[in-house]
């Protein structure tokens, strides 16, 4: 079964002024519809390849596969995490988990800001919870899939793509990641995948 771009959960000009209308539609409408259909017709090449029994191109399109299909799961998990007049202090049970992995939500914000901050090029910063290890992690991985760890579990995405943010910031992603992280983080979802992720 083919995988769908989901709608986003609000209008495409409800995160202004921080995150403007044009992006949004450029961003869901283009790329991650982009993704979307780049993982779909690399399951199809999967499926002719096993199929046919030839397997000489599967390399570039496991690569393609990881990029894709990472790229979809974390931009799903975007839209969600952002909702309008967000922001401020983590509350619920991930508060007590954030206290007592990163001392306080001030060190996990310049943490994950500082993650999100110096990614060469283009990227998320991630906080996710690992199950093995019963640990909040912060993370900077590169493009979609690099530099992870086998087993977390995303809770909290920031994309730092260029087409996340220029038309409105330019270069000053700084100032977009802060307005992220201080305006629109929707913590209520944060939560909600925090129960999902330690209760299996």
């Amino acid at each position: 079964m083919a995988y769908e771009l989901p709608p986003l959960p609000y209008d495409y000009n409800a995160l202004e002024p921080h995150i403007d209308e044009q992006t949004m539609r450029l961003h869901h409408d283009k790329h991650h519809a982009g993704y979307v259909t780049g993982l779909n017709t690399t399951l199809e090449k999967l499926e002719q390849a096993r199929a046919n029994g030839d397997f000489s191109g599967v390399a570039p399109l496991l690569k393609n596969l990881a990029f894709h299909g990472s790229g979809h799961v974390l931009h799903s998990i975007f839209w969600t995490n952002m909702k309008p007049n967000g922001g401020g202090q983590p509350s619920g049970e991930i508060a007590g988990r954030i206290e007592r992995d990163f001392g306080s939500s001030d060190a996990l914000r310049g943490q994950f800001l500082g993650a999100a901050n110096t990614i060469p090029g283009s990227g998320w910063a991630i906080l996710g919870w690992h199950n093995d290890l019963q640990k909040l992690l912060v993370l900077q991985t590169h493009r979609h899939m690099d530099l992870t760890v086998w087993g977390i579990t995303p809770l909290l995405v920031l994309d730092m793509w260029e087409h996340a943010f220029y038309l409105n910031y330019q270069n000053r992603k700084t100032d977009y990641s802060q307005a992220f992280f201080d305006n629109l983080v929707n913590w209520d979802n944060v939560n909600e995948r925090f129960q999902r992720a330690k209760n299996g």
